[in-house]
Protein backbone atom coordinates (compact mmCIF):
# COMPACT_ATOMS: atom_id res chain seq x y z
CA UNK A 1 0.00 0.00 0.00
CA UNK A 2 1.03 3.43 -0.98
CA UNK A 3 2.51 5.57 2.27
CA UNK A 4 0.77 8.60 3.28
CA UNK A 5 2.32 11.79 4.89
CA UNK A 6 -0.30 14.18 7.20
CA UNK A 7 -3.99 14.23 6.63
CA UNK A 8 -4.36 12.33 9.70
CA UNK A 9 -7.79 14.75 9.91
CA UNK A 10 -9.69 13.53 6.71
CA UNK A 11 -8.60 9.59 8.08
CA UNK A 12 -10.16 10.65 11.17
CA UNK A 13 -13.09 12.14 9.56
CA UNK A 14 -13.98 9.25 7.72
CA UNK A 15 -13.17 6.82 10.31
CA UNK A 16 -15.75 8.13 12.66
CA UNK A 17 -18.27 8.21 10.22
CA UNK A 18 -17.76 4.45 9.71
CA UNK A 19 -17.32 3.61 13.06
CA UNK A 20 -20.52 5.78 13.60
CA UNK A 21 -22.37 3.89 11.13
CA UNK A 22 -23.55 7.17 8.63
CA UNK A 23 -20.81 7.28 5.97
CA UNK A 24 -21.60 9.77 3.51
CA UNK A 25 -22.55 8.16 0.05
CA UNK A 26 -20.17 10.55 -1.11
CA UNK A 27 -17.18 12.27 -0.73
CA UNK A 28 -15.41 15.34 -2.09
CA UNK A 29 -11.83 15.08 -1.66
CA UNK A 30 -10.56 18.54 -2.48
CA UNK A 31 -7.03 19.77 -2.56
CA UNK A 32 -4.11 20.66 -4.56
CA UNK A 33 -2.38 17.96 -6.93
CA UNK A 34 0.11 15.70 -5.69
CA UNK A 35 -1.34 16.14 -2.11
CA UNK A 36 -1.90 12.36 -1.57
CA UNK A 37 -6.08 12.24 -2.62
CA UNK A 38 -5.63 9.51 -4.71
CA UNK A 39 -3.79 7.51 -2.34
CA UNK A 40 -6.20 8.23 0.24
CA UNK A 41 -8.88 7.28 -2.11
CA UNK A 42 -7.36 3.91 -2.78
CA UNK A 43 -7.06 3.25 1.14
CA UNK A 44 -10.83 4.08 1.83
CA UNK A 45 -11.56 1.58 -0.80
CA UNK A 46 -9.53 -1.05 -0.05
CA UNK A 47 -10.52 -0.87 3.97
CA UNK A 48 -14.16 -1.01 3.10
CA UNK A 49 -14.34 -4.11 0.84
CA UNK A 50 -12.07 -5.51 3.19
CA UNK A 51 -14.43 -4.93 6.49
CA UNK A 52 -18.39 -5.33 7.75
CA UNK A 53 -21.07 -3.74 6.77
CA UNK A 54 -20.83 -1.23 9.48
CA UNK A 55 -18.67 -0.09 11.57
CA UNK A 56 -20.63 0.77 14.55
CA UNK A 57 -18.55 -0.42 17.81
CA UNK A 58 -15.17 -1.26 15.98
CA UNK A 59 -11.78 0.62 16.42
CA UNK A 60 -9.86 -0.78 13.05
CA UNK A 61 -7.61 2.00 12.04
CA UNK A 62 -7.91 2.83 7.96
CA UNK A 63 -4.58 0.68 7.19
CA UNK A 64 -6.29 -2.50 8.83
CA UNK A 65 -5.91 -5.48 6.72
CA UNK A 66 -9.69 -6.91 7.51
CA UNK A 67 -10.29 -9.90 5.42
CA UNK A 68 -7.06 -11.51 4.35
CA UNK A 69 -8.57 -12.80 0.90
CA UNK A 70 -10.24 -9.49 0.16
CA UNK A 71 -7.27 -7.75 0.56
CA UNK A 72 -5.36 -9.88 -1.84
CA UNK A 73 -7.85 -9.21 -4.39
CA UNK A 74 -6.74 -5.64 -3.54
CA UNK A 75 -2.79 -5.71 -3.99
CA UNK A 76 -3.53 -7.79 -6.70
CA UNK A 77 -5.55 -5.05 -8.50
CA UNK A 78 -8.60 -7.33 -9.31
CA UNK A 79 -11.02 -6.33 -6.41
CA UNK A 80 -14.25 -6.43 -8.54
CA UNK A 81 -16.67 -4.11 -6.54
CA UNK A 82 -13.57 -1.20 -6.58
CA UNK A 83 -14.19 1.00 -9.80
CA UNK A 84 -11.98 3.37 -11.13
CA UNK A 85 -12.96 6.29 -13.18
CA UNK A 86 -9.72 8.25 -15.28
CA UNK A 87 -8.40 9.40 -18.48
CA UNK A 88 -7.69 6.37 -20.59
CA UNK A 89 -4.84 6.03 -23.35
CA UNK A 90 -5.34 7.30 -26.71
CA UNK A 91 -5.55 4.27 -28.55
CA UNK A 92 -2.08 2.73 -28.99
CA UNK A 93 -0.53 5.55 -27.80
CA UNK A 94 0.98 6.53 -24.44
CA UNK A 95 -1.14 9.75 -24.35
CA UNK A 96 -3.97 10.16 -21.91
CA UNK A 97 -7.25 11.63 -23.75
CA UNK A 98 -8.37 15.19 -22.27
CA UNK A 99 -11.27 13.71 -20.13
CA UNK A 100 -12.88 10.73 -18.86
CA UNK A 101 -15.71 10.05 -21.27
CA UNK A 102 -19.31 9.23 -21.25
CA UNK A 103 -19.22 5.87 -22.07
CA UNK A 104 -16.98 5.24 -19.24
CA UNK A 105 -19.32 6.77 -17.06
CA UNK A 106 -22.29 5.01 -18.11
CA UNK A 107 -20.08 1.61 -18.32
CA UNK A 108 -19.95 2.76 -14.26
CA UNK A 109 -23.46 3.27 -13.89
CA UNK A 110 -24.56 -0.36 -16.10
CA UNK A 111 -22.24 -2.11 -12.90
CA UNK A 112 -24.20 -0.40 -10.00
CA UNK A 113 -27.16 -1.65 -11.23
CA UNK A 114 -25.49 -5.57 -10.89
CA UNK A 115 -25.59 -7.27 -7.71
CA UNK A 116 -22.40 -7.01 -5.12
CA UNK A 117 -20.26 -10.26 -5.86
CA UNK A 118 -18.04 -9.68 -3.12
CA UNK A 119 -18.25 -8.49 0.43
CA UNK A 120 -21.01 -5.92 1.38
CA UNK A 121 -19.58 -2.71 -0.31
CA UNK A 122 -18.44 -1.38 -4.02
CA UNK A 123 -16.29 2.22 -4.39
CA UNK A 124 -16.46 4.17 -7.06
CA UNK A 125 -13.64 6.33 -7.39
CA UNK A 126 -13.15 8.77 -9.87
CA UNK A 127 -9.43 10.72 -10.31
CA UNK A 128 -9.76 13.19 -11.27
CA UNK A 129 -13.45 14.28 -11.12
CA UNK A 130 -12.33 17.16 -12.59
CA UNK A 131 -11.75 15.56 -16.23
CA UNK A 132 -15.19 14.42 -16.75
CA UNK A 133 -17.03 15.59 -19.70
CA UNK A 134 -20.28 17.51 -19.57
CA UNK A 135 -22.25 14.75 -20.25
CA UNK A 136 -20.38 12.97 -18.13
CA UNK A 137 -20.52 14.94 -15.29
CA UNK A 138 -24.50 15.29 -15.74
CA UNK A 139 -24.96 11.49 -15.21
CA UNK A 140 -22.63 10.98 -12.51
CA UNK A 141 -24.79 13.87 -10.61
CA UNK A 142 -27.94 11.58 -11.45
CA UNK A 143 -26.70 9.16 -9.70
CA UNK A 144 -25.25 10.97 -6.65
CA UNK A 145 -28.75 12.01 -6.35
CA UNK A 146 -30.14 8.03 -6.30
CA UNK A 147 -27.00 6.28 -5.38
CA UNK A 148 -27.41 2.86 -5.06
CA UNK A 149 -27.69 1.03 -1.40
CA UNK A 150 -24.17 0.43 0.47
CA UNK A 151 -22.00 2.22 -2.73
CA UNK A 152 -19.58 4.83 -2.03
CA UNK A 153 -18.37 7.52 -4.19
CA UNK A 154 -15.03 8.89 -3.76
CA UNK A 155 -14.42 12.02 -5.97
CA UNK A 156 -10.90 13.20 -6.54
CA UNK A 157 -10.75 17.31 -7.29
CA UNK A 158 -7.36 19.34 -7.84
CA UNK A 159 -9.74 22.38 -8.59
CA UNK A 160 -13.44 21.72 -6.80
CA UNK A 161 -14.29 25.04 -7.80
CA UNK A 162 -14.84 24.28 -11.40
CA UNK A 163 -17.03 21.59 -10.50
CA UNK A 164 -21.03 21.47 -11.03
CA UNK A 165 -22.58 23.18 -8.07
CA UNK A 166 -24.79 20.70 -7.61
CA UNK A 167 -22.43 17.96 -7.32
CA UNK A 168 -20.36 19.60 -4.87
CA UNK A 169 -23.75 19.97 -2.85
CA UNK A 170 -24.52 16.30 -2.92
CA UNK A 171 -21.28 14.82 -1.15
CA UNK A 172 -18.90 15.85 2.02
CA UNK A 173 -16.08 17.50 1.38
CA UNK A 174 -12.32 16.20 2.73
CA UNK A 175 -9.83 19.09 2.11
CA UNK A 176 -6.08 18.27 1.75
CA UNK A 177 -4.25 21.14 2.94
CA UNK A 178 0.02 21.65 2.04
CA UNK A 179 1.63 19.66 4.53
CA UNK A 180 3.76 21.14 7.27
CA UNK A 181 7.61 21.60 6.69
CA UNK A 182 9.38 19.95 8.98
CA UNK A 183 7.12 16.79 8.79
CA UNK A 184 7.92 17.31 4.98
CA UNK A 185 11.52 17.58 5.83
CA UNK A 186 11.89 14.35 8.12
CA UNK A 187 9.22 12.26 6.01
CA UNK A 188 11.65 12.48 2.47
CA UNK A 189 14.69 12.26 4.87
CA UNK A 190 13.61 9.01 5.45
CA UNK A 191 12.19 8.36 1.94
CA UNK A 192 15.45 9.31 0.31
CA UNK A 193 18.55 9.27 3.19
CA UNK A 194 20.67 9.41 0.26
CA UNK A 195 20.26 13.03 -0.36
CA UNK A 196 21.87 15.81 1.73
CA UNK A 197 19.81 17.43 3.95
CA UNK A 198 20.66 20.86 2.53
CA UNK A 199 19.16 19.70 -0.71
CA UNK A 200 16.11 17.99 1.27
CA UNK A 201 15.51 21.65 2.73
CA UNK A 202 15.43 22.97 -0.69
CA UNK A 203 13.33 20.20 -2.49
CA UNK A 204 10.64 20.91 0.63
CA UNK A 205 10.97 24.43 -0.40
CA UNK A 206 10.18 24.19 -3.40
CA UNK A 207 7.53 22.08 -3.29
CA UNK A 208 5.08 24.29 -1.22
CA UNK A 209 4.07 21.18 1.13
CA UNK A 210 2.86 18.83 -1.33
CA UNK A 211 4.40 15.70 -1.16
CA UNK A 212 3.54 14.48 -5.36
CA UNK A 213 5.75 17.46 -6.40
CA UNK A 214 8.28 16.56 -3.79
CA UNK A 215 8.88 13.10 -4.87
CA UNK A 216 8.88 14.68 -8.48
CA UNK A 217 11.45 17.42 -7.47
CA UNK A 218 13.98 14.77 -6.13
CA UNK A 219 14.95 13.95 -9.42
CA UNK A 220 15.24 17.38 -10.76
CA UNK A 221 18.54 17.97 -10.06
CA UNK A 222 16.78 21.09 -7.59
CA UNK A 223 20.91 21.80 -5.89
CA UNK A 224 22.29 22.48 -9.55
CA UNK A 225 19.18 24.90 -10.69
CA UNK A 226 19.60 26.74 -7.20
CA UNK A 227 23.01 27.25 -7.87
CA UNK A 228 22.48 28.65 -11.44
CA UNK A 229 19.44 31.07 -10.16
CA UNK A 230 21.81 32.13 -7.21
CA UNK A 231 25.20 33.01 -9.55
CA UNK A 232 22.69 35.49 -11.10
CA UNK A 233 21.18 37.16 -8.07
CA UNK A 234 25.01 36.91 -6.77
CA UNK A 235 26.60 38.32 -9.99
CA UNK A 236 23.85 40.74 -11.69
CA UNK A 237 24.99 38.95 -14.72
CA UNK A 238 26.49 41.84 -16.46
CA UNK A 239 26.93 40.37 -19.88
CA UNK A 240 23.53 38.12 -19.89
CA UNK A 241 25.25 34.94 -20.43
CA UNK A 242 23.66 32.95 -17.39
CA UNK A 243 19.93 34.81 -18.32
CA UNK A 244 20.53 33.46 -22.44
CA UNK A 245 21.88 30.42 -20.69
CA UNK A 246 18.75 29.38 -18.44
CA UNK A 247 15.96 30.61 -20.95
CA UNK A 248 17.58 28.35 -23.66
CA UNK A 249 17.46 25.61 -20.98
CA UNK A 250 13.95 26.36 -20.17
CA UNK A 251 12.50 27.04 -23.45
CA UNK A 252 10.78 24.85 -25.65
CA UNK A 253 7.94 22.29 -25.02
CA UNK A 254 10.37 19.38 -24.44
CA UNK A 255 11.40 21.73 -21.29
CA UNK A 256 8.42 22.30 -19.50
CA UNK A 257 9.55 20.55 -16.73
CA UNK A 258 12.94 22.90 -16.04
CA UNK A 259 10.92 25.49 -16.13
CA UNK A 260 8.38 24.51 -14.06
CA UNK A 261 11.04 23.86 -11.39
CA UNK A 262 12.71 27.13 -11.58
CA UNK A 263 9.14 28.71 -11.38
CA UNK A 264 8.92 26.43 -8.27
CA UNK A 265 12.35 26.86 -6.66
CA UNK A 266 12.94 30.77 -7.34
CA UNK A 267 10.08 31.55 -4.23
CA UNK A 268 12.00 29.56 -1.74
CA UNK A 269 15.54 31.61 -3.07
CA UNK A 270 13.97 34.58 -2.76
CA UNK A 271 12.44 34.54 0.71
CA UNK A 272 16.38 33.10 1.94
CA UNK A 273 17.75 36.29 0.36
CA UNK A 274 15.09 38.39 2.11
CA UNK A 275 16.21 36.75 5.47
CA UNK A 276 20.03 37.03 4.68
CA UNK A 277 19.39 40.96 4.47
CA UNK A 278 18.94 43.64 7.05
CA UNK A 279 15.45 44.84 7.21
CA UNK A 280 16.50 48.31 5.06
CA UNK A 281 17.07 45.91 1.93
CA UNK A 282 13.83 43.74 2.21
CA UNK A 283 11.57 45.59 -0.01
CA UNK A 284 13.30 45.30 -3.33
CA UNK A 285 13.19 41.52 -2.74
CA UNK A 286 9.47 41.77 -2.06
CA UNK A 287 8.95 43.73 -4.86
CA UNK A 288 11.08 40.99 -7.55
CA UNK A 289 8.96 38.52 -5.76
CA UNK A 290 5.73 40.14 -6.92
CA UNK A 291 7.51 40.86 -10.15
CA UNK A 292 8.15 36.90 -10.72
CA UNK A 293 4.27 36.07 -9.99
CA UNK A 294 3.22 38.64 -12.79
CA UNK A 295 5.23 37.06 -15.06
CA UNK A 296 4.26 33.59 -14.26
CA UNK A 297 0.23 34.58 -14.12
CA UNK A 298 1.09 36.56 -17.46
CA UNK A 299 2.57 33.52 -19.55
CA UNK A 300 -0.26 31.23 -18.64
CA UNK A 301 -2.90 33.74 -19.76
CA UNK A 302 -0.65 34.31 -22.94
CA UNK A 303 1.26 31.68 -25.20
CA UNK A 304 3.57 30.32 -22.70
CA UNK A 305 6.90 31.18 -24.69
CA UNK A 306 9.11 29.29 -21.83
CA UNK A 307 12.48 31.08 -23.21
CA UNK A 308 11.17 34.21 -22.40
CA UNK A 309 9.65 33.48 -18.86
CA UNK A 310 13.21 31.85 -18.27
CA UNK A 311 14.95 35.15 -18.92
CA UNK A 312 12.51 37.97 -17.28
CA UNK A 313 12.99 35.85 -13.95
CA UNK A 314 16.58 35.75 -14.57
CA UNK A 315 15.88 39.49 -14.81
CA UNK A 316 14.45 40.02 -11.60
CA UNK A 317 17.19 37.47 -9.67
CA UNK A 318 19.73 40.08 -11.46
CA UNK A 319 18.14 43.11 -9.90
CA UNK A 320 18.85 41.64 -6.77
CA UNK A 321 22.81 41.67 -7.16
CA UNK A 322 24.91 44.33 -4.52
CA UNK A 323 24.49 47.98 -5.40
CA UNK A 324 28.40 47.88 -6.92
CA UNK A 325 28.09 44.78 -9.43
CA UNK A 326 24.32 46.48 -11.00
CA UNK A 327 26.28 49.35 -11.46
CA UNK A 328 28.94 47.62 -13.64
CA UNK A 329 26.35 46.60 -15.63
Amino acid sequence: MATMIGHQEAEKAFLEAWQGGRVHHAWLLAGPQGMGKGTFAERVARFLVTHGRSGEGQTAPLDDRGDDAAARLVDAGNHPEILRLARQPKDKAKELARNITIEQVRQMIRRLHLSLSLGEWRVIIVDAVDDLETDGANALLKTLEEPPAKTLFLLVSHSPGRLLPTIRSRCRTLRFQPVERDAMTTWLHDLRPMIEMEEVRAIVTASGGVPGKALALVDSDVAVMEKKLLAIAASGDPENRLREALAREVGGTSNRARLELVIDIVPGLLSRIARERPASEIAPVLAQWDRVQRTVRDAIRGSYDGAMVGFEIGNCLAELAPRHDRAAR
